[in-house]
């Protein structure tokens, strides 16, 4: 068989060149010579050895790389989202509304998969590791360069001054840098960017325009209790009629989002009295405006501290949402909050009264006044009610400092 399909090649090399000379017709010999072992080799054996040699290396290749398919995949979304993302900028930039695209349950699911909460541990504990005198300025001044931060602002503006990135997220301000406005009712509590205001209606609070989450989910129950899961949510009027404790009052809301290279600190946005805290340990996704458009019910799912209390025209509270790399809120009056502790599970709570027997009224603060920190940027909600003819002094989307106004009467 092997001489009857190698023979005709042969034949057919002699016939198309007869007139070539002799060197020619010498190398066509060899080349003869040189495939006559070949000829002996059985047919089915040749073919075998073939099939050895080319389909197992693809069936290896196959098995042995799924880690290029993966980030493939991964780089892919994240591609396509940025790129969503753009086309949004794009179409706002001429001045066309773009409804919201909410995340799926399944990739919300994904995300909170993702062990934020032991990764901001993990942040934490690199912010108090004590840096070099020769890398602190090159480190901060990274830093300062990427997030805008005014260092001019800072009461101490020498970087050698602090010891770790902590000291230098919570760095204090000049005194003079903020002043606190004293003709309105309600302030800024920090430096960010007004994300959303204005009247709560349907118990359903927007954190940006078009994407809500439940007033009682972020707030929880108004019965006080101490480390007990979520119980079954009351009807919207019944829970919002409870907040509102005086007749003639509407409930109001204010997000403000506080971005990294902003001052970290939150101050006591008008006069008030502080008598509950409430911890609610969650996730620690991202709260930046795009995820907050993303992400529905986002800061119900996040890690939160939530301080109520009354004010001249009756309950005020304010929030401080965690975020990723933000597990550390700390406020200032209470000694006994943890947040982000491995002893607090998710879809719990746990209550903290400020009201004691020697201290029936609770914590008084002033306007103005130091109040807690975040150990990078985060998010700030109050929720407070007022009478009718509340009105903001807001763009949604502005920049605003603390002690600029809010609001008042």
């Amino acid at each position: 068989m092997a001489t009857s399909v190698v023979h005709p090649f042969l034949r057919l090399l002699h016939g198309v060149a007869p007139w070539r000379s002799s060197f020619h017709h010498r190398e066509i010999t060899a080349l003869s010579q040189s495939l006559q072992p070949l000829w002996k080799l059985p047919f089915r054996a040749f073919c075998t050895d073939a099939r050895k040699i080319h389909t197992a290396p693809a069936r290896t290749t196959f098995l042995l790389r799924p880690l290029p398919i993966l980030l493939a995949t991964g780089g892919g979304y994240a591609g396509y989202r940025q790129y969503e993302k753009y086309r949004e900028r794009e179409l706002e930039k001429l001045g066309l509304e773009i409804p919201p695209k909410l995340a799926g349950h399944w990739e919300v699911a994904l995300y909170k998969s993702v062990p934020t909460r032991l990764l901001s541990r993990a942040w934490g504990r690199l912010n108090q590791v004590e840096l070099p005198h020769w890398l602190r300025r090159p480190v901060y001044s990274l830093y300062i360069w990427t997030f805008g931060v005014n260092m001019k602002e800072a009461a101490v503006e020498d970087l050698h001054h602090y010891r770790n990135l902590s000291e230098f997220f919570r760095r204090k301000l000049k005194p003079q840098a903020r002043p606190v406005c004293g003709l309105h009712s309600v302030i800024s509590p920090s430096d960010g960017r007004i994300l959303n205001f204005g009247q709560v209606k349907n118990c359903e609070v927007e954190q940006v325009k078009g994407v809500t989450y439940s007033l009682e989910s972020f707030l929880g129950p108004r019965t006080y209790t101490e480390d007990l899961p979520f119980p079954p949510a009351a009807s919207c009027d019944s829970f919002k009629n409870q907040l509102v404790t005086r007749e003639g009052n509407e409930l109001y809301h204010c997000v403000i989002y506080l971005a990294p290279g902003d001052y970290h600190c939150f101050h006591s946005p008008t006069d008030w009295t502080v008598s509950h805290r409430r911890h609610f340990p969650g996730s620690l996704m991202s709260v930046n405006p795009g995820m907050a458009r993303w992400i529905k019910e986002l800061f119900c799912h996040n890690e939160r501290v939530v301080l109520t209390g009354d004010w001249k025209h009756g309950f005020f509270s304010l929030t401080a949402v965690g975020a990723t790399n933000v597990g550390s809120i700390r406020i200032y009056f209470d000694r006994d909050l943890h947040t982000n502790s491995p002893r607090h599970s998710k879809g719990s709570y746990n209550d903290f009264s400020f009201v004691t027997h020697t201290n029936r009224e609770g914590v008084p603060m002033r306007k103005g006044e130091h109040l807690g920190e975040f150990n990078l940027g985060s998010t700030i909600v109050l929720i407070f009610e007022a009478p009718k003819d509340f009105n903001f002094q807001l763009k949604t989307g502005q920049k605003i400092r603390f002690g600029e106004a809010l609001g008042s009467l």
